[in-house]
C-alpha cells in the first residue's frame, strides 16, 4: 500500500472513522507472489538511528540483545499487513522471537483515519484511556484487530465507527473510554510524529515495510521467506 497523506488531523480522524476504508479493496496477488521469494532489500538503513527512542514507547517483543532486530511499519487497514500478521507472525514469533534469536518491533504507519483510530485504540488502555497500553496488551489487540479487519474496517452497513466500537468492546473498551482515546490529541500527535519520522528518516512510503539489521524490505512475507532472511543473519 502506498502513502498519500503524511499526517492525520483530529478533525479528519473523527470524521474519517465514520466512512469505509476503501483501501481494503486492494488485491493481495502481487504481495502473495512476492511472499514466496527470498526477499530483496530496497536499500540500507541506519539501524542505530532507527532504534533510537521515538515519540511513543516502543512496542517490542524479544531479547534486546538478539542477533536479528525487525522493525515493522504497518497500517491497521492494510490487507497485506493483516495477511502477514494472520499467516506469518505467530510462527515467526515461536521460531525466532520466543527463542531469543530475534526482536520484533511494531511501529505505526496509518494511511487513513480508520487505521489511525485503530492504532490509537491499541495504544490506549481499555480500562483507562488516559494510560498507554504495554506490549503485553498491545500485541494481542493488534492481532485481534487484524483477524477481524474486514468486519470493522469495511462493514456491510458502512458504519465503521460503530463496527470499531463493537470490536474493541471485546478487549474491554466502553463507549466512554473509546471516545476518550479517540479524542486524545497528544496521542494523535505522537502517532503522526512516528509516521513523519519513518517517512523523513527511513524513506518508508508503503506497508508493510520491514527494517531488518540495516536493510529495508517492502511487502508481505510468508513464513518461508522471512525464515530464510532471518536464518541468513544468524
Amino acid at each position: 500500500m502506498q502513502m498519500n497523506e503524511m499526517t492525520m488531523t483530529r478533525r479528519a480522524l473523527l470524521g474519517g472513522v465514520a466512512v469505509t476504508a476503501l483501501c481494503l479493496a486492494l488485491p493481495l496477488g502481487a504481495s502473495e507472489a512476492f511472499a514466496q521469494e527470498m526477499p530483496e532489500s530496497q536499500g540500507d538503513v541506519d539501524m542505530a538511528a532507527a532504534l533510537k527512542p521515538g515519540p511513543l514507547p516502543e512496542m517490542a517483543l524479544g531479547d534486546e540483545k538478539a542477533k536479528v532486530t525487525i522493525i515493522e511499519y504497518m497500517s491497521m487497514t492494510c490487507p497485506h499487513c493483516a495477511n502477514f500478521h494472520n499467516k506469518t507472525f505467530d510462527t515467526i514469533k515461536t521460531k525466532y522471537i520466543d527463542s531469543g534469536k530475534a526482536r520484533f518491533i511494531i511501529r505505526e504507519f496509518p494511511f487513513d483515519p480508520v487505521a489511525t483510530a485503530a492504532f490509537m485504540l491499541a495504544r490506549c488502555s481499555p480500562q483507562n484511556a488516559a494510560e498507554l497500553s504495554t506490549p503485553a496488551q498491545y500485541f494481542p489487540m493488534v492481532s485481534m484487530l487484524f483477524k477481524q479487519q474486514r468486519g470493522w474496517a469495511s462493514p456491510a452497513d458502512g458504519n465503521v465507527r460503530n463496527a470499531l466500537l463493537q470490536t474493541v468492546k471485546l478487549a474491554g473498551y466502553s463507549q466512554q473510554t473509546f471516545e476518550a482515546c479517540l479524542t486524545n490529541q497528544k496521542l494523535l500527535d505522537e502517532v503522526n510524529a512516528v509516521v513523519k519520522r519513518a517517512a523523513d528518516e527511513f524513506g518508508v512510503n508503503s506497508t508493510p515495510t520491514f527494517l531488518i539489521n540495516g536493510k529495508k524490505y517492502s511487502g508481505d512475507m510468508s513464513v518461508e521467506s522471512m525464515s530464510k532472511l532471518i536464518d541468513s543473519l544468524l
